[in-house]
């Protein structure tokens, strides 16, 4: 059957699969809980019962904030079968943003996952507008449970059947099918408009380059109100696969072992850490071990598919008997293929994975554009590091003049939730979406080369926009400039240049002595000080966003010097440069180039 709307891939599953179980997770015994297709089928139809019986109109939003589970799927589908829009939220923001984003999308019920992520919530409920209904999956005294909307669905099931039947049938593949909220440079998110059709095609194009068979073991843990993640489980659902929930990223390497997985997506930042404990793994050793372990670990960090002269494949092949099997053993004993997006990756990481059989092919998306432009393709078993792969072939693609990778077609969003002037800003009259990053293409291959927008991710795929905090830093009157840092890092960071005004004031009242601004930025007390402030900032923003680490340095930036523009922007190539032994220390270079020294 042809897929292009959401609940489409419920139906697939219905038809093309029997009843094989599609989703797990661990329950509260730790043992795994698997649903099979008629299980998904009933729960997804009851809540799509339940939201009709409760008064859900075509368009209404339904937002759901909660980790991975498959009580998300079930909503999903729901939702879209009764004509809804799904707004998944991230569960780990603070009440200011969830306030916004509830208020702004006109939540009308609101789906939250366990007693934690409730709290965060709270404070913001009696702010909303739209007074939404509220359910809880866990059982907190006072909300209504998850239990109730499912018990609602299966008593009414008989009299809205025929209504659901009859909205699946005129749902068009254009109808808007999810709004997501991604990151904004104004300070609050932007929602994104996807059409039914945007991810399903996007899925399914992705899942005609993947190899597994359709018994494959899955493991999900990046978040699913994520169009990433989210775009993956389709595809995971389109081949038939069992996708299965990790309890947590601290237990990723059990879950992993205990489904014996087959694969998995993963942002740069999960693969960086089981790198270092890969690396670590060997420090541990003793004598002949030791010395066979690093040897290779070398060998997999320059690994080439292509290679094929006699001397290196029977080093390969010692390689793989002695360690590389090893690593798969405690990975469940499977080769894998995962997927990496949301910032670039080590090219020594993709090399010293595949090398393990655990291939890792990165992709490159937006939320925009639903989200793969290009990814490299599993069933050619190429390694491209470097590259985010071919073009997909239901994208529209080209390079404007200065190099800005540009998209349409299918997969692109229908525009930001009342906002046409930022619609309007990034999709020109041709329809072209303006995606900000700077491309090239190498032999058919995408290759980023730099971004034109501010804004950047962390090695986690979390967006950081660094202007917003930048602005909020120099609100302090300790503070009057700031650079945020942490492209592709796993933490934000800043370099600071003190108000010295204020400073001076504060150090004759404190009794701080110092002969210079250099020593100045130097003492303990002051930085402690400066901590306070940054404290302040990071108890109203997002954990991802939050800086963690900061310096101070003695300068002044202006126009004339070069730091800033002439109008009082930040010229951050600049400050890069000119600040870049400072980034090296924060980030701590040094004591990772000389680690991979010792290998």
């Amino acid at each position: 059957m042809k897929l292009l709307r959401i609940f489409d891939i419920l139906d697939n599953l219905k038809e093309n699969y029997g009843n094989k179980e599609v989703l797990a997770h661990r329950d509260s015994t730790g043992k795994w809980r698997k649903y099979t297709v008629s299980e998904y089928v009933e729960h997804s139809y009851a809540i799509s019962a339940a939201l009709l019986e409760m008064g859900l109109q075509r368009g209404d939003k339904v937002a759901t904030i909660m980790a991975n589970r498959p009580e998300w799927n079930f909503l999903d589908m729901g939702i879209t079968m009764a004509g809804g829009v799904h707004v998944p939220v991230y569960p780990t923001l603070n009440a200011n943003d969830y306030r916004y984003i509830l208020n702004h999308c006109d939540a009308k019920f609101v789906f939250i996952g366990v007693e934690p992520i409730y709290r965060r919530v709270e404070p913001a409920l009696p702010d909303l507008t739209q007074h939404p209904t509220v359910f809880t999956i866990a059982e907190i005294e006072g909300q209504r449970r998850f239990t109730e909307v499912l018990e609602i669905g299966r008593t009414h099931m008989e009299k809205w059947q025929p209504v659901i039947e009859e909205t699946k049938a005129n749902t068009s593949p254009d109808d808007i099918g999810t709004l997501i909220y991604t990151s904004g440079t104004t300070g609050n998110p932007k929602g994104v408009l996807l059409r039914h059709k945007s991810m399903v095609i996007n899925a399914a194009a992705v899942a005609a380059l993947n190899t597994h068979d359709f018994h494959a073991n899955q493991l999900s843990f990046l978040p699913l109100c994520h169009v990433y993640e989210r775009v993956c489980n389709y595809m995971y659902q389109i081949l038939g696969a069992t996708i299965n929930y990790a309890s947590s990223l601290a237990t990723i390497a059990k879950d992993l072992k205990d489904i014996h997985a087959t694969g998995f997506c993963a942002v740069p930042r999960i693969l960086e850490v089981m790198f270092d404990k890969l690396q670590a793994a060997g420090k541990d050793l003793k004598g002949i071990k030791k010395s066979i372990y690093s040897w290779a670990f070398r060998i997999a960090q320059v690994y080439d598919n292509e290679r094929t002269d006699w001397l290196y494949t029977t080093k390969y092949k010692i390689a793989d008997k002695l360690v590389y099997s090893k690593w798969r053993e405690n990975l469940g004993g499977n080769p894998m293929i995962v997927v990496s997006g949301g910032s670039s990756i080590q090219e020594r990481i993709i090399r010293l994975f595949t090398a393990a059989q655990l291939r890792v092919f990165e992709g490159y998306g937006l939320t925009e554009t639903s989200p793969v432009i290009a990814v490299n393709n599993p069933s050619r078993n190429e390694l491209h590091p470097g590259t985010v792969g071919p073009i997909l072939g239901c994208v529209e693609f080209k390079l404007a003049d200065d190099g800005e990778i540009l998209t349409k077609g299918d997969c692109l969003m229908a525009g930001y939730y009342k906002d046409e002037e930022n619609t309007r800003a990034v999709i020109d009259e041709e329809g072209w979406f303006h995606t900000g990053d700077i491309g090239t293409l190498v032999n058919g291959y995408l290759k980023i080369t730099d971004r034109k927008k501010e804004i950047f991710k962390l090695s986690t795929g979390k967006y950081v926009a660094p202007q917003v905090l930048e602005n909020r830093l120099k609100e302090s009157s300790f503070i009057q400039q700031a650079m945020v840092i942490g492209e592709n890092e796993k933490i934000a960071a800043a370099i600071l240049v003190p108000n010295f005004d204020t400073l001076h004031f504060w150090c004759a009242k404190h009794k701080v002595h110092f002969d210079s601004h250099e020593e100045l930025c130097a003492n303990p007390e002051v930085i402690k000080r400066i901590q306070r402030e940054v404290a302040q900032l990071n108890d109203t923003i997002a954990e991802h966003e939050q800086i963690r680490k900061f310096r101070l340095v003695p300068d002044v930036w202006s126009p004339e010097t070069g730091e800033l523009s002439q109008t009082l922007k930040l010229r951050r190539a600049v400050l890069y440069k000119k600040y870049n032994a400072l980034c090296r220390e924060i980030y701590q270079y040094d004591q990772k180039e000389e680690r991979e020294k010792q290998l």
